[in-house]
């Protein structure tokens, strides 16, 4: 159990336990890796081990690992700004000074931060880091540590996350998706860089894709403006998240389609079907016009001149 329920790693896991063991734990923690990597998963038991009552930390069984392992326990305070891409100062800074505030039932109070900080909020926590009260512990999560300020990387204990060996991964994908054929979880597993969500929501992409994506393969491959016409035109009608989210699916589809071309094998049989459809030029020049697409969306650009400028540009 224990730190035994994230994948690999084993050299980080083990550098943990000895910590835990000895007693000798940080007040700030930075847990780095890509999308998919376990950063969650990560916070969470270390969240538990901090909190743990029982031998082996985290033991999982005790009530406070049950309780974080919920999301429940009243110590684990997770932070995040559903207004701002990074966490908003005005945050940052009444989590300062929540911090000397003594936890309500475990020996630490644990703040776990899984969205990215900006400049300022760095800053600003970086303040209580210096000195912070005996009980306290901060995990910042991000996907690239040079994102984080030289002055708080110096005061924190950093988590690398790695990638999955073939080994490791093939047995997870292969009970979690028991239809899949071999080559897909393979394809997968090549595209994903060795990170396991990263290799699931390749999968999910390919077995749940929206009647939308299905029209826009079925036109792109038969080269049909009428199709394509009738499929964008109400899509103009979109709100920006989810016209941004089918985008940013289609070009992850492009993508892969254009990778297969040069070698590597289709995670899906749509990839499959683009790729021996469009030739790697076509490919390219549909990739650069979604990327075009979705910088307007992103400037606020209407889903309706947005379509039409894919209307003309994609076929």
């Amino acid at each position: 159990m224990g730190f035994d329920s994230l994948l690999g790693n084993t050299r980080l896991k083990e550098n943990l336990r000895a910590s835990i063991a000895r007693n000798r734990m940080s007040h700030f923690y930075l847990i780095s890796g890509p999308e998919g990597a376990g950063k969650k998963t990560l916070a969470k038991l270390l969240s538990a081990a901090l909190l743990c009552r029982g031998q082996e930390k985290p033991c999982l069984q005790c009530p406070a690992c049950r309780k974080v392992m919920a999301g429940t326990h009243p110590d684990v305070i997770t932070v995040t700004d559903d207004e701002h891409k990074n966490v908003a100062v005005k945050l940052v800074r009444q989590v300062r000074d929540d911090m000397f505030v003594k936890p309500n039932e475990g020996e630490r109070k644990i703040y776990l931060f899984p969205q990215e900080l900006g400049t300022e909020g760095q800053n600003a926590l970086l303040k209580v880091l210096e000195e912070p009260p005996a009980y306290a512990v901060a995990i910042l999560l991000t996907d690239n540590p040079e994102k984080v300020l030289t002055t708080v990387r110096s005061r924190c204990t950093e988590l690398s996350l790695q990638g999955l060996s073939p080994e490791e991964m093939l047995p997870v994908l292969k009970k979690e998706y028991p239809q899949a054929e071999e080559g897909l979880l393979q394809g997968a597993m090549a595209r994903s860089g060795g990170f396991l969500g990263q290799a699931k929501a390749l999968l999910d992409a390919g077995s749940i894709l929206s009647p939308q994506t299905e029209g826009f393969v079925s036109a792109l491959c038969k080269k049909n403006m009428l199709e394509l016409v009738n499929l964008l035109t109400p899509m103009g009608q979109w709100n920006r998240e989810k016209l941004l989210q089918e985008l940013f699916l289609w070009l992850s589809l492009l993508q892969q389609a254009l990778s297969c071309r040069s070698g590597m094998q289709a995670t899906t049989q749509q990839v499959k079907t683009l790729a021996q459809a469009r030739s790697s030029k076509e490919l390219l020049q549909t990739i650069r016009s979604l990327q075009k697409a979705i910088q307007y969306v992103q400037e606020n650009v209407s889903g309706a001149a947005v379509c039409s400028y894919l209307i003309w540009n994609l076929i």
